[in-house]
């Protein structure tokens, strides 16, 4: 089987709720790192086989095939075709996993796959909300089957996060503590230029917007719980935001073709399932499936990047895990950073593979929960530091 290379990757900033790039056509956020990728690799877009694009919500401007639209905006030769996938929060991730897939069976040589998402124009589970138009309470408990297999009661990913908190035993005040320090290193290592590289500056907006400057534990412990009862808040949850990623994923026949240097080969790509109704709990096994099907240990990764959904998510799987804490999410996660649903994974493996270059690390791991109870996990071996 032929490898997998990512030659490079860019995103746009990070916008935030009511922010800088709330008012931007989804199609101009994507064609913009689009555009960005072509001209850092200086790749002949007519060369590229096809372009994956991760987008949920595909209602209104993100409808029609996004990605399409997004090549096209940019000004890139119409004869590309592209694609839009819908893995819910791991959209784009699993848009790098069909990509890197292509390349791996020799039915593709040059591919972009990342993903965009325009949340301040289309709010998270609006596609959802459309169905009642239609006379649906929601995608599930309307079907008969469903029903019979899980009941009628409510999927909801603030449930989730609950119930994740429960069990695993993490306190409101543990799950604050951590939200607090995703703040703080986001808050660092963008004052510190940490992202700049990465970042294609989109209008007058260089950095990324979202961080919560100046919270502390004492704010955080007045907000109220999003559910009666509970013990997550707005703080410890992922933040509403806009962006969009591109990465360039190619074999090594087109590296040879195109002069191209890569700077992470993919070690390998996994996606399972657990209880969708639990939801938030599959980056466990997932990661742990992953593990033992490439071969490595967690002692082996330096890097991880899971994604920040909630507090309780990251911090039940490093405790089930026992995941090094100083190895997970170093410069902040969503909480901090936002979570730009379809644009996510992408944005996140972006900022891996620069973090692995600065520190010279070997092995960085992605992965994040998934609405249907669903994880990707993808492993990448950064080549800058291993050839040096």
């Amino acid at each position: 089987m032929s490898a997998a290379y990512i030659v490079d990757a860019v995103r746009t900033p990070v916008g935030r709720k009511k922010g800088s790039l709330a008012t931007v056509h989804p199609a101009d956020l994507g064609a913009h790192s689009l555009k960005a990728l072509v001209q850092r690799t200086g790749i002949d877009p007519a060369a590229v086989d096809d372009v994956i694009f991760g987008c949920v919500d595909t209602i209104g401007p993100q409808a029609g095939d996004i990605a399409r639209t997004c090549w096209l905006v940019g000004g890139l030769p119409e004869h590309v075709p592209g694609t839009t996938v819908d893995r819910q929060c791991g959209s784009s991730q699993q848009a790098l996993h069909f990509a890197a897939q292509a390349v791996m069976s020799g039915t593709q040589d040059l591919v972009v796959a990342g993903g965009v998402q325009q949340m301040n124009a289309i709010p998270i589970s609006q596609a959802m909300i459309a169905g009642q138009a239609l006379g649906f309470r929601d995608p599930f408990r309307d079907s008969p089957g469903w029903l019979a297999r899980y009941g009628d009661q409510e999927v909801s990913q603030f449930r989730s996060a609950e119930m994740i908190a429960e069990k695993w035993t993490i306190s409101r005040e543990d799950m604050e503590l951590f939200a607090l320090a995703s703040n703080e290193k986001a808050i660092a290592a963008i004052d510190g230029g940490l992202f700049d590289a990465e970042i294609a500056p989109f209008g007058e907006l260089h950095r990324d917007e979202t961080p919560r400057r100046g919270t502390s534990l004492e704010k955080m412990a007045t907000l109220e719980p999003l559910m009666p009862g509970g013990r997550v808040t707005a703080a410890v949850a992922s933040q509403i935001a806009d962006c969009s990623a591109s990465l360039l994923v190619a074999s090594e026949r087109a590296l040879q073709q195109h002069g191209l240097t890569p700077r992470a080969r993919v070690i390998h790509l996994g996606v399972l399932a657990a209880d969708p109704v639990w939801m938030l709990t599959a980056p466990i096994p997932a990661t742990r499936h992953v593990l033992k099907r490439s071969g490595l240990a967690l002692q082996d990764i330096d890097l991880f990047e899971i994604n920040e959904a909630f507090a309780s998510v990251v911090l039940a799987w490093q405790k089930e895990l026992g995941v090094d804490p100083s190895k997970v999410n170093v410069n902040g996660g969503a909480i901090a950073l936002g979570h730009p649903l379809g644009a996510t994974g992408a944005r996140l493996m972006t900022s891996m593979m620069a973090e692995l270059e600065r520190r010279g690390g070997r092995y960085g791991l992605l992965t994040m929960c998934e609405g249907g109870g669903q994880a990707n996990v993808t492993i990448i071996e950064n080549l800058r530091a291993t050839r040096r």
